[in-house]
C-alpha cells in the first residue's frame, strides 16, 4: 500500500501542465490531497483541523522538537521564507508544526520550540499540533507522509528522517495541492508560496 500511495504522489507530481509548473520548486499535486479531519490540539489551547485551516495557505511539517537535524533544517527554511514576503502575503500564511513525538512535545515545549525560529515575529501565525499516535498517522497519511513506517522513538515517538521531511501546502479548503522536499531553500520556498497565493 505504502509503494502504491509514494506512486500515486510521485505520478501525481509529474501531472502539473500549468506553464508556471516549470517555475515552481515544489512538487504539484493533481488532483490535490484531501486533508483528513483530524483534530489537533495546539499550542494556543485551541483546537485545529487542516481540513478547516482558516487560513489561505498552511505549511504543514511534521517532525519533533528533539530532532537533531533535519527538523531545524526545514523550519529554519520556513522560517526563512515568511521573512521573504511581504505583509500582505505574511497576512494569509500559518505554519503548522505536527508533532510525531506527542508524549515528549507538550504545549509549552513546542511553544518554546516555535519561539526560537521567530516566525510569529515576523507576523505569521505559527502553532503546534499534537493528536494520539493513530490520529498523527491518518493525517500523515492523508497528505503522503507515513508516519507509522518512521523509525519509532523510545518515548513511543516516531522520527521520520530524510524520507518524511516534506513540507506540506494545504489551502482554505483543506486541500494539499503541493509540498516540498527537504532541501528546498527560504528563497524558493518563499516564491513557490507566493505563487500559490497568486492563483488561490
Amino acid at each position: 500500500m505504502v509503494t502504491a500511495l509514494l506512486s500515486a504522489v510521485l505520478l501525481a507530481g509529474c501531472g502539473g501542465s500549468s506553464s508556471s509548473a516549470t517555475e515552481f520548486t515544489g512538487t504539484l499535486v493533481d488532483p490535490p490531497f484531501e486533508v483528513a479531519g483530524t483534530t489537533l490540539a495546539t499550542t494556543t489551547g485551541e483546537d485545529l483541523s487542516l481540513a478547516d485551516p482558516g487560513a489561505r495557505l498552511t505549511l504543514v511539517f511534521f517532525g519533533y522538537t528533539t530532532c537533531p537535524d533535519v527538523c531545524p533544517l526545514v523550519m529554519s527554511s520556513i522560517a526563512g521564507a515568511v521573512n521573504r514576503l511581504d505583509e500582505d502575503d505574511r497576512s494569509q500564511v500559518q505554519v503548522a508544526f505536527v508533532t510525531t513525538d506527542p508524549k515528549v512535545d507538550t504545549p509549552p515545549v513546542m511553544q518554546d520550540y516555535l519561539d526560537g525560529y521567530g516566525i510569529e515575529q515576523a507576523g505569521v501565525t505559527a502553532v503546534g499540533g499534537r493528536a494520539s499516535r493513530d490520529e498523527t498517522v491518518e493525517l500523515g497519511e492523508s497528505v503522503g507522509i507515513f508516519v507509522a513506517d518512521a523509525e519509532e522513538l523510545e518515548s513511543g515517538g516516531f522520527d521520520l528522517g530524510s524520507h518524511g521531511s516534506q513540507v506540506i501546502a494545504v489551502d482554505a479548503s483543506g486541500q494539499a495541492p503541493a509540498f516540498w522536499n527537504q532541501d528546498v531553500s527560504p528563497a524558493q520556498l518563499s516564491a513557490d508560496i507566493e505563487t500559490l497565493l497568486s492563483e488561490s
